[in-house]
């Protein structure tokens, strides 16, 4: 009969199985935690960099990627500054991780976790990701001198979260955002262009089409009603397919007629252009092209490459899948 161990030795062996189990907990936990900010993906194949050499980056998912397209565009058709974009990204970063959750604490929902028990809109409305974001910019902008405040400070008197200094953390990664979807920051902004299995089930329309009812979800109705669409040289009153396969964009780049805007043509072009990468792995994209650049889905880097033949151009061109 074996000899009972010493209870030094039971003691070290209770500890290493528990230190054991413990490592596997904390990976488990990790995991899910990845899981909730990515929004199960398999991470992030999206990417935004500082417009200056040697800058700061930040990488995200496709799903973030659209949520946040459509935020910018929401404050820059009310003619609202960058700052303002940035403290709206900044705010739905910490609240839903820019992904539109359907649960939340009490009833809170959507990008901002806004309550319908409280007034921001009923349970449709506010999972509207366009809808949340204009309802957070209505109250934004009641906020006086709120460009001059601190971001936590500005977003705290819209939210009255329970956690007021949680946004400050996410001022980087959203003044980033902001400067490539705004447009301000030109060629910054990149995806790989991978389609998911949660995007590919979701997917109800493809090809120009589909571009087209998501630029009117973003942009308006006006995204839609220019003079200058471009389809064989001629002019339309819409942007129209114009490759002989029918699946090209043409956004010919006008003057952006938010209220109070002050926004320069490369602005709005280069918003345009980083909108359809933000939008290429839910809609098919696989080229975008403006001002002598272009970005092509699957390249390696996904950079922003000189385009040739492109150099005059003053329409933003997107290259949609068959």
């Amino acid at each position: 009969m074996p000899e009972p161990l010493p209870p030094t030795r039971k003691r070290r062996g209770r500890l290493l199985r528990f230190g054991a189990a413990l490592v596997v907990l904390c990976a488990v936990a990790g995991y899910l935690v990845v899981q909730y900010v990515t929004g199960g993906t398999d991470g992030p194949t999206c990417r935004v960099v500082s417009g200056r050499a040697g800058g700061a980056s930040y990488e995200f998912t496709p799903e973030q990627a659209v949520n946040a397209a459509t935020i910018t565009a929401v404050g820059t058709g009310r003619g609202l500054p960058e700052r303002a974009v940035a403290i709206a990204l900044a705010t739905a970063l910490q609240e839903s991780g820019l992904r539109n959750i359907q649960h939340g604490d009490r009833d809170s929902l959507g990008l901002f976790q806004q309550r319908p028990s409280q007034g921001w809109g009923t349970p449709q409305e506010i999972l509207d990701p366009a809808y949340s974001a204009g309802e957070f910019y209505k109250h934004l902008v009641k906020v006086r001198g709120y460009q001059d405040l601190p971001l936590t400070a500005a977003a705290q008197r819209v939210q009255r979260s329970g956690y007021p200094e949680a946004y400050a953390k996410h001022e980087p990664d959203a003044t980033l955002l902001a400067a490539a979807l705004t447009g301000t920051s030109a060629a910054t902004l990149t995806c790989d262009g991978r389609q998911d299995s949660t995007q590919a089930a979701q997917a109800t329309a493809t090809g120009p089409d589909a571009v087209r009812a998501a630029l009117v979800r973003d942009f308006g109705r006006d995204a839609l009603e220019t003079t200058a669409a471009e389809v064989g040289g001629k002019a339309s009153p819409s942007p129209t397919p114009t490759s002989g396969d029918g699946r090209t964009v043409t956004l010919p780049v006008r003057e952006d007629t938010g209220p109070g805007s002050d926004r320069s043509l490369r602005e709005r072009g280069w918003q345009l252009a980083h909108w359809a990468v933000a939008n290429s792995s839910a809609l098919r994209i696989e080229r975008v092209s403006y001002a002598g650049r272009q970005w092509t889905a699957g390249n390696t880097d996904s950079e922003w490459r000189t385009a040739a033949g492109e150099g005059g151009s003053s329409s933003v061109r997107i290259l949609t899948a068959r």
